[in-house]
Parts: C-alpha cells; sequence; structure tokens
C-alpha cells in the first residue's frame, strides 16, 4: 500500500480557498494525503477550523489565536477557546507564540496571552502549535518558564538554527518542516534538518502560504508535500516513502492520534 502523507499545519479556511475548497479537499485522500490538521489563528479562523472539522473526517483542528492576532483577545474569547478544546477532533492548542516581525501588538502583549494559552494546553491535556518569527531567546525563555516540555507539540515552519534545534528537540518538541526547506537560500533549514533525528519531524505547509520549489510564489496546498518529502529524502539519503511514512507516524503521535 502506498504510504499516505500528514499535513500538520494548513489553514483551509483561508479566502484564498473561497473558489475550489470543497473540489481540492475532496481530491486530497486519491493524491496520496491521509489527513490534515487545519490550524486556527484567531477566534474568526477557530469557528471557521470548527466548520470544516464537521464537515470532514479527515481534516483535524488546532483552536488558538496567533501572536500577531492576540490585540483582539479578552477574558469572554478566551474562555470560550477553553470551551471549545474540548470539541472532539479538536488535537492541539495553536498556532501560539511571538512573533515580532509585524510589531504588533507589542511584544508585553503577545507574552501575556502566549502564556495564558500555553497554561490552557497544560490545562485541557493538549499539545501545543507554536509560532516564532523574529523571536527566537523570547519564545525559548517563555516556555521554559511555562515548563513547555511537560506540555508538547511542535515548533511550526522551524526557521531558526541547529542550536535552536537542539534546545526544542531536548524538550521534546516536534519541527515543522514545510516548503522553505526547497528553497535555494534554505541553507540553516537544510542543516537542521541533516542534523535532527527522522523520529522528531513532520510534514506541514501552512498552505495557502510558503509553496515549495517549483511553485514558489503560488498557493500553497497539501498537493505539493510531495515535493518537501523528495527534499528531505535526499538531504536524509533515506528513501522518499520512508519520510512519508516516518511523519505520518511522528504527526499521530504528536496530536495523540494514535490506533
Amino acid at each position: 500500500m502506498k504510504e499516505l502523507i500528514f499535513d500538520t499545519h494548513a489553514h483551509y479556511d483561508d479566502e484564498a480557498f473561497d473558489g475550489d475548497r470543497d473540489e481540492l479537499l475532496q481530491s486530497l485522500y486519491s493524491c496520496g494525503i491521509e489527513a490534515v490538521v487545519n490550524i486556527g489563528a484567531g477566534i474568526a479562523s477557530t469557528r471557521n477550523t470548527l466548520e470544516l472539522m464537521k464537515q470532514y473526517p479527515f481534516i483535524y483542528g488546532a483552536v488558538g489565536v496567533h501572536p500577531n492576532e492576540t490585540g483582539e483577545l479578552d477574558e469572554e474569547q478566551f474562555d470560550w477557546l477553553r470551551q471549545v478544546s474540548g470539541t472532539d477532533k479538536v488535537v492541539a492548542i495553536g498556532e501560539i507564540g511571538l512573533d515580532y516581525h509585524w510589531k504588533e501588538p507589542e511584544p508585553e502583549v503577545q507574552k501575556r496571552w502566549f502564556a495564558r494559552q500555553l497554561g490552557l494546553a497544560r490545562e485541557v491535556g493538549l499539545p501545543v502549535v507554536i509560532h516564532s518569527r523574529d523571536a527566537a531567546k523570547d519564545t525559548l525563555d517563555l516556555m521554559r518558564a511555562e515548563r513547555a516540555e511537560e506540555i508538547g507539540g511542535v515548533i511550526h515552519c522551524f526557521s531558526y538554527g541547529v542550536e535552536l534545534a537542539r534546545e526544542y528537540l531536548n524538550m521534546g518538541f516536534y519541527l515543522g518542516i514545510g516548503g522553505v526547506l526547497t528553497f535555494a537560500n534554505a541553507k540553516k533549514l537544510k542543516e537542521v534538518v541533516a542534523y535532527m533525528p527522522l523520529e522528531r519531524m513532520v510534514l506541514e505547509t501552512d498552505c495557502p502560504y510558503l509553496a515549495p520549489e517549483p511553485h514558489r510564489g503560488k498557493r500553497n496546498s497539501s498537493l505539493n508535500l510531495p515535493f518537501v518529502a523528495a527534499a528531505i529524502s535526499e538531504i536524509k539519503g533515506v528513501p522518499r516513502e520512508e519520510i512519508v511514512a516516518a511523519t505520518n507516524r511522528n504527526a499521530k503521535k504528536l496530536y495523540r492520534l494514535e490506533q
């Protein structure tokens, strides 16, 4: 039987899919995609994620508020996140973290809600999906302070070097690898993939963003993950089928979906 791919991080509720969402999603299984986790990035996209989970048996969800959206968060919405985290097929709290690329809202607001959402994950017993951009030190410091190694999860779209990879791997986290790996200028990420054990790696698209070569700059989807698996296969010197099988197993462990 052909090995099937597990996309651990997608945004199929994005308006980029409004024209052909159902058609695309219905085609995934026949194209070798077994399952997808759609990731909440704010209150509205978490609502949309809950709807997609209901509609498609192979879609799971993460509920949470992206660091750049934390300016909108208040206690009432936070309570709602807590409620919906218990919904069938919700497998993580995310995406949460720190993003200093856009500088909004200010770091203190981002940090406060990052800590709160890590606390929520601990309370409800779910892993976390971590977003960290241009915030390497603060992300790690806050995760250490909150003992995130006891919570577990994935560093999505990992974009730092081997030293930080080692820190997160030592904490028991998985690293999400996507289309960026295929870019010519992704030297640091290629070094991380060469260094890290296959047992801690998961595949992700972050679609509609970050399409791999040869589709860079176009709308991304789970259908592009074979290009990422091929790039890992080349770096690791391991057959592509083995990469797909291992990352599928890892995804099910990460999201606690093992039968």
